[in-house]
């Protein structure tokens, strides 16, 4: 096992009715556990009903209604928020003990999760340094900047769609959370190769 093998990373994807947590809710979210080199520790997948206290986004509900498909796969067969937020903890909690989040962009599904952790759990993305109870043990990494850093582009250059599909590892880009965070996962692997990095 290799140093870079003792971190599982939690690689995330969210789709969501807005851009404001709390005055939009996230709809569903998907996870995928791997360590860079691509062992897989499992899959957590789950759609949430919408916040009580809010409401989609017209512009953002026009672009699901552009996307075939989209809609109905983020909205359909809802749970309660708290226990999907319950089940996503235990989840984590079952992972190997080095583990953190990992998401593209990590300033947008980041933000959303670390929203829904603090108001539905205990928890938090990053919990600071005198916190015993932590969900993730490590920082949370972006992979859009990890893209940039290694193609020395702009990350506003890098989403998804415009990366070369075998980068993430020919699995299509639908917008449906857990093909795109198989996606994104697949892509932690290939940059991980293509830096050098021991395997």
């Amino acid at each position: 096992m290799t140093e870079t093998d003792e971190w599982v990373w939690v690689v995330t994807d969210i789709e969501v009715d807005g851009p404001h947590p709390g005055a939009n809710s996230m709809r569903s979210l998907a996870s995928v556990a791997t360590t860079m080199s691509g062992e897989m520790f499992g899959e957590f997948e789950a759609v949430l009903e919408p916040l009580s206290d809010a409401a989609p986004n017209p512009r953002t509900k026009a672009w699901f209604d552009s996307e075939p498909g989209a809609w109905e796969a983020a909205t359909q067969n809802a749970q309660p928020i708290t226990d999907v937020m319950r089940r996503y903890v235990d989840w984590i909690m079952t992972l190997p003990r080095h583990r953190a989040f990992c998401a593209a962009l990590l300033s947008f599904d980041g933000t959303w999760i670390d929203y829904y952790l603090r108001r539905f759990t205990t928890y938090g993305l990053h919990q600071g340094p005198y916190k015993d109870d932590k969900l993730f043990t490590g920082p949370a990494l972006c992979l859009r900047s990890y893209t940039s850093a290694l193609t020395g582009r702009p990350p506003a250059e890098l989403p998804a769609p415009k990366l070369p599909q075998h980068w993430l590892g020919d699995v299509e880009h639908t917008h449906k959370a857990i093909d795109d965070a198989r996606g994104f996962a697949n892509l932690l692997h290939f940059l991980h190769r293509e830096a050098g990095a021991p395997v």
